[in-house]
């Protein structure tokens, strides 16, 4: 979950449940061997006659590391925020699934991003199954730099899968043209770096409502699996597990 880089997943929930406002708290412990720690995420979702407004906000929870004189996770250590807008003037139309987007990204005191493009929702008759497909222009803080400046974005939502119901399989998939020079550590190797072009990240996430067995429709747990390549100052790729709970208010 760390700095990850989302767009409007949350937005295909929120279709899926015929609502047009969500927000939720997710907490997840991050068991990479180069984490080890909590990270939280608060997500919200809102529709309107010109479109919708998405935004996350995340905090690790990574003092042992940072500072290694902590011997606990008292505050946060690092932050990053991603909110999106989508404009729809247009819903009822023949293009109502078309809609023109512009984001922006920010890691506190590290990087930031400004994208404009389009989002094309697909879905189901009754909203169980939602895509959206992103085709955006993205800007870069001073001193990154890129050959391809676009970033091409995949969004899922399934409900009820394999007949099961309050089973949901969710996630996104990044990849954008960036000119990167990674870290890159390996099990009885030197440290060294290395140069890419591009940076792929995808987030699958599986939640089961296990509030509703218990009178509580609010409860979810789940897992996540941060896949990445060339993503965080880490060069190649590498795969992140995570297990979490999730509060839909």
């Amino acid at each position: 979950m760390q700095f990850k880089h989302f767009v409007v997943a949350i937005a295909t929930l929120a279709f899926a449940q015929g609502a047009m406002a969500q927000t939720n708290l997710q907490t997840f412990y991050d068991f990479g061997k180069d984490r080890d720690h909590f990270t939280t995420t608060l997500e919200g979702f809102y529709g309107d006659r010109w479109g919708n407004t998405f935004f996350f906000i995340d905090y690790d929870f990574d003092k042992k590391k940072t500072d290694p004189e902590q011997h606990h996770n008292q505050a946060p250590s690092g932050s990053y925020m991603e909110i999106a807008r989508c404009l729809n003037f247009w819903q009822e139309s023949k293009l109502g699934a078309l809609s023109l987007q512009v984001e922006y990204n920010g890691l506190v005191g590290v990087n930031q991003n400004f994208l404009f493009g389009i989002d094309y929702f697909v879905h189901n008759a009754d909203f169980s199954n939602t895509f959206n497909f992103k085709l955006l222009g993205k800007t870069f803080s001073r001193g990154v730099h890129s050959d391809l400046p676009l970033q091409f974005t995949f969004v899922w939502g399934m409900q009820d899968i394999f007949g099961v119901k309050g089973l949901r399989f969710s996630g996104f998939a990044d990849v954008w043209g960036e000119k990167v020079v990674a870290f890159a550590e390996k099990e009885g190797s030197d440290n060294f770096l290395k140069e890419g072009k591009f940076v792929f990240i995808s987030e699958p996430q599986l939640w089961y409502n296990i509030g509703s067995l218990i009178g509580c429709k609010n409860l979810h747990i789940g897992t996540e699996i941060e896949l990445s390549y060339n993503f965080a100052g880490y060069s190649g790729f590498l795969a992140r597990p995570c297990i979490g709970t999730k509060w839909v208010f």
